[in-house]
């Protein structure tokens, strides 16, 4: 018998392909921000080291529950994804999967996701778990996106939810630092995103979406970057206050949030692309060094588990 190895490799090839696209309806890089916003929280809620079991049973369920999302997303914005230059290349939109297929992955996950905290973490983590889900997908996706500018500001409370699920995850509760994590993801979203928003704006006028600088203008969108990067920066100030951290989170989170501001100023100042794209990468790299300086401060305890 005879095996044709050309036809081998393609069958191999087609897999992976196959693979790589339900990977990308996940959305991995959001799926990491949001993990590592819920690690370093977990590390930081309780008095010691958190149970390994449960720092990975959260992790894989958080995982699921975020990529759950995401594939359900692209499945309700197909439509919008196919008339945006930065998405027409996605799995639906360019048709290397099917509607149905990116649905059944989403609930599949999504439903998984929550079984799974349920039944290995508790059922807490899974409420909330299931109520950030229900937020991304009722209310930003299918509710606020297409409707109103100020889409993001309320949808950012779906992404804010990931710290309450490390909270719950180890303390079974949640406490007022647990909130506090939640406000300062909240108040961190609408400067990235709008950043990012003035950067595509084109892409969001090609499918309608009232997206806060097509409604309002570049200028007022630059003023409001700035009007929420002020109380986000104070409210990483408060865990100082509230002695939950040390001089090494509150130099880290002074430092951090200056250079955020000052990015926000040069572009009110400025007006040009390139400060916004400056602001919505430092963005990104701003949230994970904050919540890392978190657990820093914290190694001294977290070292007598």
């Amino acid at each position: 018998m005879h095996f044709n190895h050309s036809s081998g490799a393609g069958v191999l090839t087609r897999a992976r392909s196959v693979w790589r696209d339900y990977l990308s309806l996940t959305k991995p890089r959001i799926v990491a921000l949001l993990l590592l916003t819920t690690l370093t929280t977990m590390l930081v809620a309780g008095e010691t080291f958190p149970p390994v079991d449960i720092l990975i049973w959260t992790l894989l369920a958080g995982a699921l529950a975020a990529g759950g999302a995401g594939a359900l997303n692209c499945y309700f914005e197909r439509d919008l994804d196919a008339l945006m230059l930065r998405t027409r290349q996605r799995p639906l939109p360019a048709q290397r999967l099917i509607p149905k297929q990116a649905l059944y992955f989403g609930l599949l996950l999504s439903i998984f996701s929550v079984f799974l905290l349920w039944s290995t973490v508790n059922p807490l983590t899974a409420w909330l778990a299931l109520g950030g889900i229900a937020y991304y997908i009722l209310v930003y996706t299918l509710w606020l996106k297409r409707r109103t500018p100020h889409n993001i500001v309320i949808g950012g409370g779906a992404g804010a939810i990931a710290p309450l699920v490390g909270w719950a995850a180890v303390t079974n509760s949640l406490e007022p630092m647990a909130f506090l994590l939640f406000a300062i993801i909240f108040y961190w979203t609408p400067p990235h995103f709008w950043a990012l928003a003035l950067k595509i704006k084109g892409d969001y006028a090609l499918a309608q979406v009232p997206m806060f600088p097509l409604v309002y203008g570049d200028q007022a969108t630059r003023r409001h970057i700035l009007s929420y990067s002020i109380p986000m920066v104070i409210l990483t100030l408060l865990p100082i206050v509230l002695e939950e951290f040390d001089l090494f989170y509150g130099v880290m989170a002074l430092s951090l949030g200056g250079t955020f501001i000052y990015y926000a100023v040069q572009l009110c100042r400025r007006r040009l692309i390139r400060d916004a794209e400056r602001l919505f990468h430092y963005s990104l790299i701003y949230l994970a060094l904050l919540f890392l300086a978190m657990v820093i401060d914290r190694i001294p305890v977290l070292l007598l588990f």
